[in-house]
């Protein structure tokens, strides 16, 4: 089978195209034959070397993709040959909390990742996908949308008539404007792009900032929420917006961590914390029962995630990563196999 593998030394310039063995299932595994896979942020820092320096090489990455069983172990119960299924995340994590040998089985590092023709995982380790999407949406799946999933709806817990603060229009902001909105929520979108701003207008946000023209987009929220605050942000961010997201939520509110797209240091006051009374998520993607409590919801509601206009192939893995690097996209970021 192909594969593309981060070989030698981190960097974009290290991808490379291999030829690895057809995987062969174990009694409870499946071989799932990949058809699209979609990017996250934490791919394009696994691949420059800033997620784990120390990740041994070479490494299959990318976490998040989709494909179709066809083999499968003579134990396997759940699954048949030609289901169409997601690997999840976290291999280990079926149900409950996270701990660290959990956190030990996540895909694209340390485990091998999706980014190859064939896919071996155990049965326990996919979930099947809404009959309704594509390859391309189904890929989209295991981390964008189990982890906004997570922050709004297990980890939060986001009612109808609240206000929900998303940052920006990538993969995650973009899940969490669709969740938030089938939950019945109200939702501000922030972005530096006021085209970007009009397309998560047409998507349902109820109010947008551009924080390019309105830096102080916290005080913006509260001006918003009638001086209250936001009931919960979806912080993406990182450092460079985390006080902000502070300031902008309610008392008794709360706060999702989730990415680091604006740093990972700062120094900050930890008062709001305190004297606001907030609650802090950091979000780690979800379980198994998340991804398919997730699923139920898709097919219940029909949504449809939103796939970036440019796509990419299978062999163009480094174009997709530059893409990101540019912050261009609206949406996920899709390879099609």
């Amino acid at each position: 089978m192909k594969a593309i593998v981060i070989q030698g030394s981190f960097g974009l310039g290290s991808l490379a195209e291999v030829t690895l063995p057809d995987p062969t299932p174990g009694p409870d595994q499946v071989v799932i034959r990949m058809r699209a896979a979609s990017l996250n942020y934490r791919d394009l820092m696994m691949v420059r070397g800033q997620y784990n320096p120390r990740q041994p090489l070479p490494l299959v990455p990318f976490s998040d993709g989709v494909g179709e069983v066809v083999e499968v172990g003579p134990s396997v119960t759940r699954l048949k040959k030609g289901d169409r299924v997601c690997p999840i995340f976290t291999q280990a994590w079926q149900d409950g909390e996270l701990d660290a040998e959990k956190l030990k089985t996540t895909l694209g590092g340390p485990l091998p990742g999706v980014l190859s023709e064939l896919f071996v995982a155990g049965e326990s380790g996919v979930v099947k996908v809404p009959a309704h999407l594509t390859d391309e949406e189904a890929a989209t799946l295991p981390c964008a949308g189990v982890t906004t999933y997570n922050a709004l709806f297990f980890s939060g817990k986001v009612s109808p008539g609240d206000t929900v603060l998303v940052q920006g229009t990538g993969g995650v902001s973009i899940f969490a404007l669709q969740f938030a909105r089938l939950a019945g929520a109200r939702v501000i979108v922030t972005s530096s792009s006021d085209a970007k701003l009009e397309r998560a207008k047409a998507l349902g946000a109820w109010a947008t900032i551009n924080y390019k023209t309105t830096p102080d987009w916290d005080k913006k929220a509260l001006e918003l929420t009638g001086g209250v605050g936001v009931d919960h942000v979806i912080e993406v961010g990182g450092a460079g917006t985390f006080t902000r997201s502070l300031r902008a939520t309610r008392i008794a509110g709360t706060v999702s961590v989730i990415g680091v797209l604006g740093g990972a240091a700062q120094e900050m006051s930890v008062l709001p914390i305190l004297m606001k009374h907030l609650e802090l998520h950091g979000i780690m993607v979800g379980s198994r029962v998340m991804f398919e409590a997730m699923n139920r919801a898709i097919e219940a509601s029909g949504l449809r995630p939103v796939i970036d206009e440019k796509t990419f192939s299978f062999g163009e893995a480094r174009e997709a990563l530059t893409y990101m690097e540019s912050g261009g996209h609206f949406g996920k970021i899709v390879l099609r196999f």
